[in-house]
């Protein structure tokens, strides 16, 4: 049996370690082989892989969400955020009552969720539409509420998974700027999973590369560009050369 554990951190430097780390869901099929991973603080982690090989199965076993059949996951983060493909707002809510929620949950008086949310709000650049409803936003706009409100919990480690798979280019790309310019400020351990290799690329620290199905860690890709990240990063020589790399990597790891 695998085990997870979460502690109070104290001066560790690693908050995720997945030691061999296996899953079999119950119907008999493996869904993740052996994983080694670990999510340093500080550090910003994309991972790349081939649809179905575990990569959003990671962040859930990460999250408690999930239990893994083998190997050992430490979690020494005690405040996780974690934001979804899928904004999930509260569509009776409005942006201010949205981002309050996880305070409010936490059981957080009124003065304080609203103070922490107003914070949060003026991060993602929100100010100004607090009583706005979801309906009233774009799908970049939602996604920033449900960043705004993970951050509201003043997360230790934070867990993206294909949280701007579903906007289109421009918004992608801003959204990828203003998240790079919270890594810089907050300096939270980040796991991030994503279809795009060139996004992967340009949020991280470091990319991991999954095999298909078991999912296994098959390359893994330091990045060195300083932060902050200059957006026309994306355009030069070394960048392109870093996202063929991994490319070819991923290509290799699903054959």
């Amino acid at each position: 049996m695998s085990t997870l554990t979460t502690a109070e951190p104290a001066v560790r430097s690693t908050l995720l370690d997945f030691r061999d780390v296996d899953l079999v869901f119950p119907d008999g099929t493996a869904a993740l082989g052996g994983v080694d991973l670990t999510v340093d603080r500080g550090e910003f982690v994309s991972i790349v892989g081939p649809s179905g090989c575990g990569k959003s199965t990671l962040l859930r076993i990460a999250s408690g969400l999930e239990s893994a059949s083998g190997g050992a996951a430490d979690v020494s983060a005690s405040r996780i955020g974690y934001v979804f493909q899928d904004a999930t707002l509260l569509p009776w809510r409005s942006v201010q009552g949205n981002v309050e929620l996880l305070a409010e949950l936490h059981r957080a008086g009124k003065a304080d969720r609203a103070a922490k949310a107003a914070a949060a709000i003026g991060l993602v650049g929100l100010t100004g539409f607090e009583k706005h409803l979801p309906k009233q936003l774009s799908g970049g706009m939602k996604m920033r509420v449900s960043l705004a409100r993970s951050l509201t919990l003043d997360p230790e480690l934070f867990l993206f998974d294909e949280p701007f798979g579903a906007l289109d280019e421009i918004t992608r790309e801003r959204l990828n700027d203003e998240l790079l310019r919270l890594f810089a400020e907050q300096r939270f351990a980040g796991l991030f999973v994503t279809h795009s290799v060139s996004e992967a690329v340009y949020l991280s620290t470091k990319v991991v590369v999954m095999s298909g199905r078991p999912g296994s860690i098959v390359a893994r890709f330091d990045v060195p560009f300083p932060l902050p990240r200059d957006p026309d990063i994306r355009f030069t020589p070394e960048f392109a050369a870093l996202v063929g790399d991994v490319s070819h990597a991923l290509r290799e790891g699903h054959r």
